[in-house]
């Protein structure tokens, strides 16, 4: 069977692996590990591996739509043009906004930026990067200048400290995590200290695990600031010769973090775990400190990145091999937006949009009378606006807000209010879609065709395999196509993703600023063919290569005078206090299959059976004083007013007084569980980036009158069902339900939900006084469906179920098991999923521990492959391992 192979990039987080894509004759996909890309060298997480999975049209948007009703594009166009034109001419261009997404391409980005800022005339473009990275971005611009990250991947193998801070790196940022782990392998010297408040599956490779109290980050920087520099670790001459303002932050971190005893009962730690953290940090040389979403998605997020930053600054550890403070990115491309102004506050590259000198060269450059002049609405203020019908119109691109946006409630009923609403996505049918008037089909990855740029500044050609489906276009193509149908025909000529590329990089150059970092000079007029053939390459590229020393290792920095500054901080608690009405600390994340609201990853049946539906973690020792039982439903409200019911996990790594819900879930997947839902819309002042680590939730039981789930081929109309998840099986839907209201009489309700067929084959086993009811359904003698109903959420595993759904017809021992829900003892059950990667079941990987002799994680590998590909599952991997042999 032939194949053909095409290079490109994974479209999850900003890690940036590169993939090898192999297209079969018959339609196959298959996803590995780029071996050349110095982003991964081959390495995938348990998502990129499952890419293949997710390519199908199923549940793609695939023509123009308005009003749910099909038109062309020339329709479409005309419809957006006509109503964005007459807004703006009745109100002004700021009654309109962009809303977009770290998703698109960089040649998507620099388009829509163009259109907005430079032609609509207003800066209200912003992307949903503002709520994980604009923080970041803007405490790098007040250190160094610049939104600068001065590390790259490979410091994680030249490091002799990595600290982890408010990073659930195994899954967030697998193949980083396998870097460090294999660094830890090579080179046992190397330590890891993880900060978190919960005890993550990071923190199972950490030789100290700092549990702060949430919200006391800066505090515990502030005190190492101090201690660093009474115990003699201040580099003086690069503080003398390359930074300003070091008396100023620490006479300000004396204030929070005057010693040891204050910093550790601040941060609820002991004194001797704050002071091994800063005496390693003090005797090593080459240090790497990691941040991600936990410091930046506070209300003071900014601050933390710079309490960070002030003790590089101190040392003098940054701009060398090994060191500096280290963000990690959580989505694909928000490091190309933020270099070419997705952000509401900026201009491309790098330029802001309050430096009247950068507003003259973009507006010279872009040959436009109409540049924005001062910055737009930020994301939650942009919807502010349109809740309070100050914006009329606004564009969302490849983003779901109504899930993933602080008060998601609100944010819906702003846009069912709103006077015109486009949305252009790939799928079909998210909780922004719906309330769309305009819907718009874009292409996804594997058809799309352009650049991103990763967490160390690398920029990868993302290349199509597939043709573009039914009508659907690139972000760019819709976008340059509607700026014509505006009348700005001649500033969008666009024919390629590669013409944009070329301005967007004579951008970089152009009337440049030398202290500026970002320019690519060195990949302008490429050909289509060496644009096509482009290797991965980090900025800055003043050559057709990029320049190799480490960034800012001269000890000069973008700013005017080229010093780095330290930044005075006094900590600021997080804004949401907890109280007798909501009594803990919410906090919210990803689990390790799933991405953002599910669109891509939810189509894999192989990323939907490690963590089948929404649930919230909390300490056993709270679920006991508020009666909560592991495994039974808990209803958690907020200062919201809006409330979610998911189901309950006890765990002794969550800390008490916190509980943990992942942010994934949506009304595509679950009955109520957008947990974004219950997060206030509180920001940092200085980003605008949203508290989504720190609101405050109450929790109680949700007691049903009965639970049950169903594993069936076609998607019930479920009724009486309060609380169901969905998740996608190979070849099936999985159900899990539960609820208060009964159906008068269960086999009748069963045959109606699954529209069984007078004369199809039915099997069922009912037991009305004690409410158990089993069901079966045959459809050419293949299983077509199962339901299981029972008072109590003592039901049967459904993991050998689910593999009969696999066979064509069931032997008679199977049919005479299935109603009671476990395989005859001749059947082997591999039991629940551990190793997405290859399929690896729990009750295998006891089995390689019990039977099979495997002492550790490396050995159950070598047995039976879990844990062997992405390492995601490792922690799972090492805590079964200790459970079989004490």
């Amino acid at each position: 069977m032939s194949i053909s192979s095409t290079k490109t990039t994974c479209p999850y987080c900003g890690v940036g692996c590169g993939v090898v894509v192999n297209m079969f004759d018959n339609g196959r996909v298959e996803v590995l590990g780029d071996p050349d890309h110095p982003s991964n060298y081959g390495r995938l997480c348990s998502k990129g591996s499952a890419l293949g999975e997710t390519v199908h049209l199923a549940e793609r948007l695939l023509y123009p739509e308005i009003h749910g009703e099909q038109v062309s594009w020339e329709q479409a166009y005309s419809e957006i043009a006509k109503k964005f034109s007459g807004i703006i001419k009745q109100y002004g261009p700021d009654a309109v906004a962009f809303y977009v997404s770290g998703q698109m391409l960089t040649e998507d980005y620099y388009v829509a930026n163009k259109l907005m800022k430079g032609f609509i005339g207003s800066a209200n473009i912003d992307t949903n990067s503002r709520l994980c990275m604009s923080s970041v971005v803007a405490a790098y611009k007040r250190a160094f200048g610049e939104d600068v990250v001065p590390c790259n991947y490979d410091d994680l193998e030249r490091a002799q400290l990595i600290v982890l801070a408010g990073s659930n790196t195994a899954w967030c940022h697998p193949v980083l995590y396998q870097r460090i782990v294999r660094s830890k392998e090579l080179n046992p010297d190397l330590k890891i200290i993880t900060i978190d408040p919960r005890r993550t599956q990071t923190s199972d490779v950490s030789d100290l695990h700092l549990p702060v109290r949430p919200g006391s980050d800066a505090i515990l920087f502030n005190g190492l600031l101090v201690w660093l520099q009474a115990a003699g670790e201040m580099d003086l001459h690069f503080v003398e010769t390359s930074t300003n303002g070091v008396q100023q932050a620490l006479e300000s971190a004396q204030q929070s973090s005057a010693d040891i005893n204050m910093v550790a009962q601040a941060c609820g730690l002991s004194v001797d775990d704050v002071l091994q953290f800063y005496h390693w940090f003090a005797r090593t040389e080459r240090v790497v400190t990691v941040f991600s979403q936990g410091i930046n998605m506070s209300s003071s997020g900014v601050d933390k990145i710079n309490s960070i930053i002030n003790c590089h600054l101190l040392t003098g550890r940054i701009g060398r091999k090994g060191m500096g403070p280290f963000s990690f990115t959580g989505q694909p491309n928000a490091m190309g937006g933020r270099e070419v102004g997705g952000l509401a506050n900026q201009l491309a590259a790098h330029m802001e949009i309050d430096n009247a000198v950068h507003r003259e060269i973009v507006a010279e450059f872009w040959q436009t009378s109409t540049l924005a002049s001062k910055a737009g609405f930020k994301a939650i203020d942009c919807f502010d606006e349109i809740e309070k019908k100050n914006i009329k119109a606004i564009w969302i691109m490849a983003t779901n807000p109504v899930v993933s946006m602080p008060d998601a409630n609100r944010v819906k009923a702003a846009l069912e209010n709103c006077e015109f609403v486009v949305v252009s996505d790939c799928v079909n049918n998210t909780d922004t879609v719906r309330l769309a008037d305009v819907r718009l089909p874009a292409t996804t990855w594997g058809e799309r065709d352009g650049t991103v740029t990763n967490s160390e500044r690398r920029i990868s050609r993302q290349r199509p395999f597939l043709s573009a489906p039914g009508l659907a276009k690139h972000d760019w193509q819709i976008i340059t196509e509607l700026a014509q149908f505006m009348g700005y025909k001649a500033a969008f000529p666009y024919r390629s993703a590669a013409e944009i590329f070329d301005e967007y990089v004579r951008l970089t150059a152009y009337k440049k600023d030398p202290h500026r970092q970002l320019d690519l000079s060195g990949l302008s007029d490429m050909s289509l063919s060496e644009y096509n053939a482009m290797q991965p390459v980090q900025w800055p590229v003043t050559g057709r290569q990029a320049d190799k020393l480490p960034m800012y290792s001269d000890g000069k920095f973008s700013t005017a005078d080229g010093r780095a500054r330290f930044i005075a901080i006094t900590p600021q608690s997080p804004a949401a206090t907890v109280s007798q009405q909501f009594p803990f600390i919410l906090n919210t994340g990803r689990v390790r299959d799933h991405w953002h609201t599910m669109t891509r990853t939810g189509m894999s049946p192989r990323l939907s059976a490690h963590d089948i539906e929404p649930f919230v973690e909390i300490h056993p020792e709270d679920a006991r004083r508020f009666e909560l039982v592991d495994g039974k439903l808990a209803q958690i409200s907020s200062e919201t007013g809006a409330e979610i019911f998911v189901r309950i996990r006890l765990t002794e790594r969550q800390q008490s007084g916190s509980l943990f819900v992942p942010m994934h879930w949506n009304l595509q997947f679950s009955a109520q569980a957008r947990v974004g839902s219950l997060i206030q819309t509180v920001v940092d002042p200085i980003s605008g980036q949203p508290e989504f680590k720190h609101a405050v939730a109450n929790i109680k039981a949700c007691d049903s009158s009965w639970y049950g789930f169903i594993i069936s081929r076609q998607k019930p109309v479920l009724k009486y069902s309060r609380y169901w998840a969905r998740s996608r099986g190979k070849g099936f839907w999985r159900y899990e339900i539960a609820g208060q209201e009964t159906p008068e009489n269960w086999a009748t309700h069963a045959r109606t939900l699954l529209n069984v067929e007078a004369g199809e084959e039915w099997a069922e086993f009912y037991d009305k006084a004690d409410g158990h009811y089993r069901a079966a359904r045959f459809v050419a003698g293949r299983l077509d469906s199962v339901i299981f109903i029972d008072s109590s959420i003592l039901l049967p595993p459904r993991d050998w179920l689910i593999s009969l759904f696999q066979k064509d017809s069931l032997s008679a021992k199977e049919r005479a098991a299935l109603l009671q829900g476990t395989p005859p003892a001749d059947v082997e059950d591999v039991g629940k999923i551990i190793c997405a990667c290859f399929n690896v079941g729990e009750k295998t990987i006891r089995k390689a521990v019990m039977e099979g002799g495997a002492k550790d994680t490396q050995a159950v590998g070598e047995l039976c492959q879990a844990g062997t590909n992405c390492g995601s599952c490792r922690p799972e991997i090492t805590e079964l391992v200790k459970q079989c042999v004490g």
